[in-house]
């Protein structure tokens, strides 16, 4: 009996989210209410969507709002040992403001609420792998780069 030769292959999970600022420069993080960890914007890509799709739906989603989302910021290959293998992508949302923020309706199911906090301490407010990526996504947005990461760590 021949396998299947892409039995082996590997089949991420893949997401998308994106990064938004305040006008002091604060990441958004958003509250979910089946998490116990502050997370961003953003899930699960579905069939047939692009990543890009995928962040756009997601914040709508989430938020209830629609503003531009901008370029690739990080690719995270992030495989976890509960969930199997990740693969990650996280856009630039730019600068949220005040009418932005006036317009966001959380969706009760997935947020209770969202916070803005300062990257440099953000590994306080988060779990120490999504840190790690918006640590890198920050920069790479003042840097206009893009990153690619294993485990929310450079491999170069």
């Amino acid at each position: 009996m021949v396998s299947d030769p892409t039995e082996s292959f590997s089949r991420p999970r893949v997401a998308a989210g994106a990064l938004f600022f305040n006008h002091l420069g604060q990441v958004m993080m958003v509250v979910p209410s089946y998490k116990d960890y502050l997370d961003i914007p953003g899930g699960y890509i579905e069939h047939g969507e692009t990543p890009t799709q995928a962040a756009v739906r997601e914040v709508k989603e989430e938020l209830g709002i629609a503003p531009p989302i901008g370029r690739l910021l990080v690719v995270d290959w992030a495989p976890n040992p509960s969930e199997g293998d990740k693969q990650l992508f996280i856009f630039d949302g730019g600068v949220l403001g005040q009418g932005w923020l006036d317009q966001i309706t959380l969706a009760p199911a997935e947020l209770t609420g969202y916070e803005f906090h300062d990257v440099a301490t953000i590994e306080a407010a988060t779990i120490l792998r999504l840190a790690r990526r918006i640590t890198h996504g920050a920069r790479a947005r003042q840097e206009g780069t893009t990153v690619y990461l294993e485990n929310g760590e450079p491999v170069l």
